[in-house]
């Protein structure tokens, strides 16, 4: 039973979050322990990402930080394909609410913890570290220069949404950056332990994603939008989910890094994508990364699953 968890902890993870929020919903005798316990998975979630992203930016090599051509190609990529989407939405006004949701997902910037998958399937953490810096300064510019051409708002700039956004990015990212460096350097006990627990930050996420599951049922569950709409968004996310991770496998292979590219193209931040939806689309353009969060999640966790087997069995062939 423990292998299992352990070996299918993102599944499960999302499987708890779900049924948790179900049993809670549709049991009248629990709506007051429901009542108090959300302000608690409210405070807990930014907490454990918080977590995740200094236990793992504690093992970041910060003099190895550098630009990668790669970087700068998965980038246009993603450029290319918000353009793309665009151009859609502004012809195809009648499937707008759709492919807000689907653009939502490209838009994104790099999840702030896809370094803890891809160090896990063996790829480079500092690279990885690098492009989730990179890609949150590039969608803090690139958001507010789309969004208010699609969904123009009374009183908004590109300057104050900049600053909004920016903000947000640099609270979840700087400062459990600036302790993990702090750590790495001057807190060595602490820092050794963080290096013989390596799945420490994995575990932590894993809690973030349960909790972040649960709101993302809760949030299709009281949605005015019509069913047929809702299977919609899914499937399309499901696609763009694969397209984007099947795309960043190619640039990889060119660059001999398709681990970091693969993440780096299709692993999103979806707790800024939902506020972004709200804020600057509208409430049902966040059930698009809602969904999202539930493809690659299983995807992350099809790519674990392969890696143990190739890590348990390298010769297969002998």
């Amino acid at each position: 039973m423990f292998t299992f968890l352990k070996n299918w902890t993102l599944p499960v993870a999302i499987a708890v979050g779900t049924v948790c929020y179900l049993l809670f919903a549709f049991t009248p005798s629990l709506d007051a322990a429901g009542d108090a316990l959300l302000p608690v998975f409210e405070t807990l979630l930014p907490l454990t990402i918080f977590m995740t992203l200094f236990v793992t930016f504690s093992k970041v090599d910060f003099h190895r930080m550098r630009l990668h051509r790669w970087q700068a190609v998965v980038l246009l990529l993603q450029l290319l394909l918000v353009v793309i989407f665009m151009g859609l939405i502004l012809q195809l006004t009648s499937q707008k609410l759709l492919l807000e949701a689907v653009l939502i997902c490209i838009i994104a910037p790099c999840a702030s913890a896809s370094p803890v998958v891809t160090a896990k399937l063996g790829g480079d953490l500092t690279q990885m570290t690098t492009f989730v810096l990179l890609s949150s300064l590039v969608a803090s510019v690139l958001i507010p220069a789309v969004f208010p051409v699609l969904e123009p708002h009374e009183g908004l700039t590109f300057l104050s949404a900049f600053l909004v956004i920016l903000r947000r990015l640099a609270t979840v990212l700087l400062l459990p950056l600036l302790l993990g460096a702090i750590v790495r350097h001057w807190v060595k006990p602490l820092y050794d332990w963080f290096l013989r627990t390596p799945d420490l930050g994995f575990y932590l996420w894993s809690v973030s994603l349960s909790i972040t599951a649960g709101i993302t049922v809760r949030n299709i569950l009281h949605s005015r939008a019509s069913l047929a709409l809702l299977l919609a968004i899914a499937f399309f996310t499901l696609l763009t989910a694969i397209v984007q991770f099947r795309l960043g496998r190619a640039v990889g292979r060119a660059y001999g890094e398709h681990i970091c590219t693969g993440q780096a193209m299709f692993q999103k931040n979806t707790g800024l994508a939902i506020w972004i939806a709200y804020v600057y689309l509208t409430p049902i353009a966040s059930i698009g990364a809602g969904c999202y969060v539930l493809w690659q999640n299983i995807i992350n966790s099809l790519e674990l699953w392969q890696h143990r087997k190739k890590t348990a069995c390298p010769h297969p062939h002998l």
